[in-house]
């Protein structure tokens, strides 16, 4: 097949398989829902969603419009909405089908116009135990099932919290104690007869190091593409011992093309902020900040031409970008270049991109321009 496309990315369908089949060694009993929000982060909905066909037990996302789209992939599991859905989108979500994290009177009380006893309205609990995000405090949980069992036709499916503090750190006290929260409210809920069926604590750095969060399903989002957490949960789960490697899946692909000489002490790019400090071969790349090649990136990144490293020179421009190939043979137009992965023995990780510029590995796939072609690959 012909490339039609100047830039691209390539996802592996066997590296998302098996790090969902080893996040599944790892959850043990505990149901895998892969959390694909954000276009899956980065790795592209549909992509994403017909390789862990049958590796995923759920799927998690953000939006009623992301759980159209896993819909429209094909998906058959379950679909749970993290985040808050709109009073005018709940008819259509219900209608779907899909899951709905609520968490104050006002989601009930619109829920409650719209459930039928033919389309009830599934809904899972989101509880604050100390990330000050989105969440019913313990002491409004009362209320909040009382709303519910007066409305009817909304069935509490399940009940989830989120760590605030279990991913940069190698001390977990504070995600202990978040933890004994959730526990106690479990009990609380029991005592009032609430008795969801599925309970949801545990992110992938979660999931990973602490058995104790699973309960009955795991989330997990970046583990599943093949990124660690941060550093300190790879050093938490090799300090455990946790039988777990993870495969980066996706390879981000841009052409040559241009190559050109350039005199020693010629200025590169916008705002002549770099000069090349000897007589030069440069490549220019059809790809820049408008991709999600961080502008950050001037004059300290790198691509991959034939195998070898090459470093971006001057400033990242919007659709377009310049490195030195001066040291690499035989460069020539439309030659492939790797800006993130694998190229021969060179890698680009997320993990190098992030330090650079000042960010987490998340944010570096994420904020690829999702109009970019996301290519299923073996």
């Amino acid at each position: 097949m012909k490339n039609s496309d100047k830039t691209w990315l390539e996802v592996s369908a066997a590296d998302l398989r098996a790090n969902a089949t080893g996040l599944k060694r790892v959850a043990g009993s505990a149901a895998l829902m892969a959390v694909v929000k954000s276009n899956a982060y980065g790795h592209g909905t549909a992509t994403v969603v017909k390789a862990l066909a049958k590796q995923a037990d759920w799927f998690a996302v953000d939006s009623v419009k992301e759980a159209d789209e896993v819909r429209a992939a094909g998906a058959k599991q379950p679909v749970l909405v993290l985040g808050y859905t709109l009073r005018d989108l709940m008819p259509h979500a219900v209608s779907r089908g899909y899951s709905l994290t609520i968490y104050h009177g006002e989601s009930v009380a619109a829920l409650a116009k719209i459930a039928t006893p033919k389309r009830p309205a599934k809904v899972h609990l989101k509880i604050e135990t100390g990330t000050s995000r989105q969440g019913a405090r313990p002491e409004d949980l009362e209320s909040l099932v009382r709303n519910i069992r007066r409305a009817k036709n909304i069935v509490i499916e399940g009940v989830s919290t989120h760590f605030a503090n279990i991913e940069d750190t190698t001390d977990h006290s504070y995600a202990a104690r978040q933890l004994s929260r959730f526990i106690l409210t479990l009990r609380k809920l029991e005592g009032l007869g609430v008795r969801p069926e599925v309970v949801h604590t545990a992110c992938s750095a979660a999931a990973i190091l602490f058995p104790d969060t699973h309960f009955n399903a795991v989330r997990s989002g970046i583990a599943i593409y093949g990124l660690w957490p941060s550093g300190e949960t790879k050093v938490s789960a090799r300090a455990l011992d946790r039988d777990l490697e993870l495969r980066p899946a996706l390879t981000w692909k841009t052409v040559v093309a241009q190559v050109k000489p350039l005199p020693k002490g010629t200025p590169v790019s916008y705002g002549l902020t770099e000069k090349v400090e000897r007589d030069s071969r440069v490549a220019v790349l059809p790809v820049g900040y408008w991709d999600g090649l961080d502008r950050k990136l001037s004059s300290v990144g790198y691509a991959l031409v034939r195998g070898r490293r090459a470093k971006i020179l001057g400033r990242v421009c919007m659709n377009m970008c310049v490195i030195d190939v001066t040291d690499i043979p035989n460069v020539q137009v439309e030659d492939e270049v790797v800006l993130l992965g694998r190229q021969g023995r060179e890698t680009i990780t997320a993990e190098e991109i992030a330090k650079k510029i000042g960010t987490i590995n998340y944010e570096v796939v994420t904020r690829i321009n999702p109009t970019l072609p996301r290519r299923l690959v073996a």
